[in-house]
């Protein structure tokens, strides 16, 4: 599976590193592109005001001095992955949860929400704590949910928002599915 992994922390955050790590190990094919720096609450917002850079860092993340939108629609396009056009996006691992009102504001769910339209559907991840100790957790439930993606039944356009409690993979005591 082609793999857009934005997020709204920033190209530096731990949890985007994590999450690459994790799922390229599970065989994906993964291009990150990644705000320059943390634009955490810039919800669905576009650069319009200045031209867009994409920097190559050394990790063969791409950093972008625009919003988690702009990042997207930087990777769906291909322009940063020789013409490969993601099969889906997944943006995280966000620290601090997205549940409620939180939605609204969150980059993290902006970022997913701009990957409605490809094959699978998006999924925004989030660990529930603003300094996780356990991001290798919510990464580690990205990959499971991605070997079952083809048997959900999701309706169109639908973004998949997962919250994940700041523990041990060993100590989840499941998942539950909302509204």
């Amino acid at each position: 599976m082609n793999i857009l992994i934005s997020n709204d922390d920033g190209v530096y955050a731990p949890g985007l590193a994590v999450l690459a790590e994790v799922l390229v190990a599970a065989g994906h094919q993964c291009t990150v592109v990644a705000p320059d720096r943390n634009r955490s609450g810039a919800s669905n917002s576009l650069t319009l005001d200045r031209p867009l850079e994409a920097i190559k860092h050394s990790s063969g993340f791409y950093g972008i001095n625009g919003t988690p939108t702009d990042c997207v629609h930087l990777g769906v396009s291909g322009a940063l992955s020789d013409g490969v056009i993601p099969d889906i996006v997944v943006s995280g691992i966000n620290a601090g949860a997205n549940l409620g009102d939180d939605v609204i504001y969150s980059g993290t769910v902006a970022a997913a929400m701009e990957g409605r339209h490809l094959r699978w559907p998006p999924i925004a991840i989030s660990c529930c704590d603003f300094h996780p100790s356990h991001y290798h957790t919510s990464a580690l439930l990205v990959a499971e949910l991605l070997e079952r993606i083809d048997s959900l039944e999701v309706a169109p356009r639908t973004v998949i928002n997962v919250n994940v409690p700041d523990i041990p993979y060993a100590e989840l005591q499941g998942v539950e599915v909302t509204r």
